[in-house]
C-alpha cells in the first residue's frame, strides 16, 4: 500500500493520462499479486514493484493500449495548484517530457522524480548501470535543449548496425 502513490505518480508521468495511469497502476498491482512468488525475500520491494508496471506499461505500448490524451491540468489536479507562470513552466516540461524518446523519459522519471538509484532504475529497466547513464545524460541535455528552445541535436546522429 505504501508504494502505490508512487507508483500512480510515475504512472501518470509515463502515461500522461490520469485514466490510463490509474489502469496500468491496477494491472502492475494485478500481475505482482499473481507473480508474488516471483518476489525474493529481502529484496527491495519498490524496485520490483516498478519492473512489473515498467514491463506491464511496455506491453501495453506494443499492443497499442496505452493513449496520451488528457492535458496536463486533468493530471495535476490532486498536487497544490502552483502560481501563473509555474504553471506555464509545468506545461513546458511535460510537453518536451513528452517530446523524448520513451528510453531516456523513462530513466529521467525513475531518477528525477521517483528518486531511484541508478542501480534500481537499471534493475526495473532491466538494463546495465552504464545504459542507465547514458540514458540519463542525453535525456537530461535534449530535455534542457527542448526546455531553451534549441534545435534538437540528437536529429543529427546516425544508427549504425
Amino acid at each position: 500500500m505504501q508504494y502505490i502513490p508512487r507508483l500512480r505518480r510515475y504512472a501518470r508521468a509515463l502515461t500522461g493520462d490520469a485514466s490510463a495511469a490509474d489502469d496500468l497502476v491496477q494491472d502492475a498491482l494485478e500481475r505482482a499479486l499473481r507473480k508474488q512468488d516471483l518476489w525474493r525475500e529481502g529484496s527491495d520491494l519498490r524496485a520490483w514493484l516498478f519492473t512489473v508496471m515498467h514491463n506491464v506499461f511496455i506491453n501495453q505500448v506494443r499492443s497499442a493500449a496505452a493513449s496520451r490524451t488528457v492535458a496536463l491540468d486533468a493530471s495535476l489536479a490532486e498536487l497544490p495548484q502552483p502560481q501563473a507562470g509555474d504553471r506555464l513552466e509545468i506545461r513546458d516540461l511535460d510537453a518536451a517530457l513528452q517530446r523524448l524518446p520513451d528510453e531516456q523519459r523513462t530513466v529521467l522519471l525513475l531518477v528525477g522524480l521517483e528518486q531511484m538509484s541508478y542501480e534500481d532504475a537499471a534493475r526495473v529497466l532491466d538494463v546495465p548501470i552504464g545504459t542507465v547513464m547514458s540514458r540519463l545524460s542525453r535525456g537530461r541535455e535534449r530535455l534542457r535543449r527542448l526546455l531553451q528552445g534549441l534545435p534538437d541535436s540528437s536529429a543529427s546522429l546516425k544508427v549504425i548496425k
